[in-house]
């Protein structure tokens, strides 16, 4: 395919960008084929690595502009920096992430051209570059292509391949559909519809409910502004919200629930308000788990404290879980020395959170065993696996206030149902303004709460048993996949 210099990235530029349809909350699952098939096609034999990689830059740019422009909110809404200012700054982020396609592009130029079996090449470089992406730089997995076929009869294969198998579908879709309307060639297609059809032929469920296991619980919901959170002088008014949501579940309840840092504070600031209701719950024997800011000392310099985002059992039970994986400027900010006071963003309220030594993997929940992740954690697949491998369900907590009316909040829920649906456990998700939910085994979305308005979700939970494959295995079935591509594809080279 001949293009002229200017219409290959602007037809990958349109590409990426319209790919994001297919994401929550349009969900239009077939258009996640786009993007790898112009993609493809725009990276003919004749072109070099470097006019390649300027191709999968203009790619990056309009896939993830158009899919985490949201980051814009965080920072002009939340963090005070002026439109200019965060326009600029989402700008650069958003180039800096297509860099990862413009690699990936020049990567395959350089190893497959030419090449008999380039397309087995680009969907191997790409499998590859989506797992880089899940780790580099503390990892930003957002957006994989497998998210897309959530809701569709292609979703078991995540119970298997996780939503690493599900990418892989999609580039053996996209790739032969090219083929078979571009080159009018049917054959790839036909090979390519073979991890499709296998998904189909799948269980419907690879695990199933303990007896006699179920936890009532409540999820509270504050619609808390994010402006105020964080505000000193409202917290005993934002306490005594929190207690007044939670008062009428107290004694019918096993579970309650309150999302990430709902305790704005350092518990010992937070008790005098807090103490008294925690009793009373302790005499009911009502567990009560809320995110909170822990401190603890530095082992190497104990005159140093260390603050961690946390998630605690504060009745009836004990159990502190410690997050793992930090947002960069949400709660610690790179390059500190040099970036602290040069605008308000990088002075947001508790981004000094620092990651722990070491945490429970686990919160104990009267005989149920909860695998906690909070926030931003839920998006990474071997993050989850690992903590839920000896949990009876998942619990996420989140604060999506930072992301206003953006595209974010229904990306997020989109991502932690994935979860469920890998690892086959039921899903508890608390947040402070949305979306809080229960879901299903199936990564169904059971119940939910709407955005921005203060309730309770109150849901009977089982405990499950048993595991998926994609818990047993995790990412190393597609890993080897994709490498026996890699090496098909470069063997030999025809001239």
């Amino acid at each position: 395919m001949h293009l002229s210099a200017a219409l290959g990235p602007l037809l990958a530029l349109l590409a990426g960008a319209l790919s994001i349809l297919a994401f929550a909350p349009f969900d239009i699952a077939p258009l996640i084929l786009l993007g790898p098939a112009v993609l493809f096609g725009v990276l003919p034999n004749h072109i070099s690595p470097r006019r390649a990689a300027w191709i999968g830059w203009a790619f990056g740019c309009g896939f993830f502009g158009a899919g985490v422009s949201w980051v814009w909110v965080s920072i002009h809404v939340y963090g005070g920096a002026s439109f200019l200012l965060a326009t600029l700054a989402t700008l650069l982020f958003v180039m800096a992430l297509a860099l990862l396609f413009a690699a990936q592009a020049w990567l395959y130029q350089r190893l497959f051209h030419p090449a008999t079996a380039r397309w087995l090449g680009f969907i191997a470089i790409w499998m590859g570059f989506e797992w880089l992406r899940s780790w580099f730089l503390t990892g930003f997995p957002w957006l994989l292509l497998g998210y897309a076929w959530l809701d569709t009869p292609f979703s078991p294969l995540a119970a298997v391949l996780g939503v690493w198998g599900l990418s892989l579908l999609t580039l053996c879709l996209a790739i032969g559909l090219y083929y078979a309307v571009r080159q009018r060639s049917p054959g790839a297609l036909l090979l390519a519809l073979g991890l499709p059809l296998i998904s189909l032929l799948l269980p419907d469920s690879w695990t199933d409910e303990r007896p006699d296991s179920q936890l009532k619980v409540a999820l509270v919901q504050p619609n808390i502004s994010q402006h105020d959170k964080w505000d000193g002088r409202l917290l005993s008014d934002i306490l005594q919200q929190m207690i007044d949501l939670s008062e009428p579940y107290q004694q019918d309840h096993d579970l309650i629930i309150w999302p990430e840092t709902a305790i704005p504070s350092l518990y010992y600031q937070a008790a005098p308000y807090t103490e008294p209701f925690f009793n009373q719950l302790d005499s009911y024997k009502t567990t009560l788990i809320s995110g909170f800011p822990f401190m603890t000392r530095d082992s190497q310099q104990p005159e140093i404290p260390r603050f961690h985002n946390s998630l605690g059992i504060f009745s009836y039970g004990s159990g502190v879980y410690h997050k793992r994986r930090l947002v960069p400027f949400g709660e610690y900010v790179p390059l500190e020395n040099q970036l602290r006071g040069l605008i308000e963003f990088f002075d947001l309220p508790m981004s000094e959170f620092s990651l722990p030594e070491h945490t429970e993997l686990s919160l104990d929940v009267q005989g149920r065993t909860l695998a906690p992740l909070i926030c931003y954690e839920i998006a990474y697949p071997e993050l989850t696996r690992t903590s839920a491998r000896q949990a009876d369900m998942l619990l996420t907590v989140s604060n999506d206030a930072w992301f206003d009316d953006s595209l974010a909040a229904e990306q997020h829920l989109q991502i932690a149902r994935m979860r469920a649906l890998e690892n086959g456990r039921w899903l508890l998700r608390g947040t402070n303004d949305g979306i809080t939910a229960l879901v299903a085994p199936d990564g169904g979305l059971v119940e939910r709460l709407s955005r921005e308005t203060a309730g309770v979700l109150s849901v009977d939970v089982p405990a499950m048993q048993g595991q998926t494959p994609y818990q047993t295995l995790g990412i190393w079935p597609v890993w080897l996949f994709s490498l026996a591509l890699l090496i098909v594809a470069r063997w030999p080279r025809a001239r």
